[in-house]
């Protein structure tokens, strides 16, 4: 995979979350993913085309930290993960996702995006549609972890 594609989503998700819900995280040491499992309770993920090549993203909260940005963006705190929250993270997902867009136009890639598609719960799991390896980068903060993974061909 090239590196160009990974750095631009995570300043996205990064801006996001501090611009949306004036909420830091940490990055933590990006690793490659062997499996379909997702490392925390609810996902976004999202597929993009280019005439160069096609891939997919997507980003994890665990359910406090999710429920954490929930409160912070919608001022509203559910018991645990519903419809209202797996929205939210399918419109995170479209918001990081255009922001990277944004930032690879600049590097010349010209990608189209899907719409996204949230999945939650214990042990659920995320399937790229493409062939490249998988990229795991965790981040944290003091409501819970958040994990992106980055999948072009």
């Amino acid at each position: 995979m090239n590196v160009e594609f990974v750095n631009p989503f995570l300043t996205s998700l990064l801006n996001v979350l501090e611009t949306m819900a004036q909420l830091k995280l940490s990055p933590g040491k990006p690793k490659l993913k062997n499996d379909t499992l997702a490392r925390g309770d609810v996902s976004g993920l999202i597929g993009m085309v280019s005439p160069e090549t096609k891939g997919s993203f997507s980003i994890t909260f665990e359910e406090g930290l999710a429920l954490e940005v929930m409160s912070r963006m919608l001022g509203e705190k559910p018991a645990g993960i519903n419809d209202e929250v797996s929205d939210m993270v399918g419109e995170i997902t479209n918001m990081v996702t255009g922001g990277a867009k944004r930032l690879l136009a600049d590097k010349g890639f010209d990608f189209d995006m899907a719409t996204p598609v949230v999945v939650s719960g214990k042990a659920h799991t995320i399937s790229h549609k493409s062939e490249g390896k998988k990229v795991l980068m965790p981040f944290t903060s003091e409501f819970g972890s958040a994990y992106i993974e980055i999948c072009f061909d």
